[in-house]
């Protein structure tokens, strides 16, 4: 197993934050691992027991991932989990804290398999590389920086 996490904080309220989570049609301009949905843009709605197929980028390599929404409190808390290549079973989670005028984001993600346990660190350090990129970027969207 490999588990993984990054937080910043955002200079915007949880409801403009969480409003870019969710929008999985935007996930392109935040996303550092997101390279595409198979099948049109992704879900119209996103909520508890949701399923959607996404195209990642993985340590390099392309990937195709079948996520279910199993956590989902709206403008706190988005949990995903799902299956990818070679057996792989990945996990997400985003929590927001509205912390005065911003966000406390933090993201948490979780990789499992046999496949996982061969490369465990390398995983680690790219996803972790990965988390903070995509944080970075969520922080300089257009409406969310001050």
């Amino acid at each position: 197993m490999a588990e993984v996490s990054a937080e910043a904080r955002i200079a915007a309220p949880a409801a403009k934050v969480w409003a870019q989570l969710v929008d999985l049609g935007g996930q392109a301009r935040w996303n550092a691992t997101h390279t595409g949905f198979p099948e049109d843009d992704g879900p119209t709605t996103l909520g508890p027991g949701a399923r959607y197929r996404e195209n990642l980028r993985l340590m390099g390599f392309p990937a195709e991932v079948t996520w279910q929404v199993d956590e989902f409190e709206t403008g706190r808390l988005l949990g995903v989990h799902g299956e990818g290549p070679m057996g792989v079973r990945l996990g997400s989670r985003y929590l927001l804290t509205p912390d005065g005028e911003a966000t406390l984001v933090r993201i948490e993600g979780e990789f499992t398999g046999a496949a996982v346990s061969l490369m465990a660190g390398r995983i680690r350090e790219s996803a972790t590389e990965a988390l903070q990129e995509s944080l970075r970027r969520l922080a300089e969207l257009p409406g969310l920086n001050p």
